[in-house]
């Protein structure tokens, strides 16, 4: 509604595919078709702090483990990640041979995972950007991921109708759960966790949105 919106970010040319919010620094980023990031602190005037097309860092901040995956049509192999002290790429153009859904990264540890359309989940070292674990985990593509706060679960949605959950020390599923119907071959679009109490979440393309316990 107009009353609750405080305002409109104006820069990308394409569609928006991902937000992340650093509560660190209280800035915003967004990946978008148009095959840019763009960092942004929203309450100044002119809001968009850095654009990073793919080929260099155009200003001094990023967010912590800021991760994008492919951004075009033409990209949507690879991944990079950008370092939010150091404003450096600690690794870039890492190549899958399959388009990459959902990009997450460890809380605590150097770690980057990635979910992709061949129904495998792929681990890489962020410090050398070799992939570090593969696995087939799931029926269908594999269409969004999140990792716990404490670092201890990874959470996985499909488009075979699961939520599953993985122990990330054993990289084995712990727990399976059917939560969405498909609806035009499409099933889990985005799964979450709650930052502090003990519930999960999921978004699917039967209109739903879930919360478990």
């Amino acid at each position: 509604e107009p009353n609750v919106l405080a305002g409109t970010l104006i820069a990308h040319t394409d569609a928006v595919w991902g937000l992340a919010y650093s509560g660190v620094k209280n800035h915003l980023l967004s990946c978008s078709a148009d095959g840019t990031i763009r960092l942004w602190n929203p309450p100044e005037k002119n809001p968009c702090i850095c654009t990073y097309n793919g080929e260099k860092v155009c200003c001094c901040e990023t967010l912590p483990g800021a991760l994008h995956p492919s951004l075009g049509p033409q990209h949507k192999k690879d991944i990079d990640l950008l370092d939010y002290e150091y404003s450096f790429i600690l690794f870039s153009g890492v190549q899958s041979n399959n388009h990459i859904n959902k990009v997450v990264s460890h809380p605590t540890l150097p770690v980057t995972i990635t979910a992709h359309e061949d129904r495998h989940i792929k681990f890489f070292d962020n410090k050398t950007g070799k992939m570090i674990h593969s696995m087939v985990a799931h029926l269908d593509a594999v269409t969004s991921l999140a990792v716990d706060p404490n670092g201890i679960y990874l959470m996985s949605g499909s488009h075979d109708c699961s939520i599953r959950l993985w122990n990330l020390d054993s990289k084995t599923c712990v727990q399976e759960i059917t939560a969405h119907r498909k609806k035009l071959d499409e099933s889990i679009y985005d799964v979450a966790f709650h930052p502090s109490k003990a519930y999960i979440a999921s978004a699917g393309a039967d209109a739903l949105a879930k919360v478990f316990v």
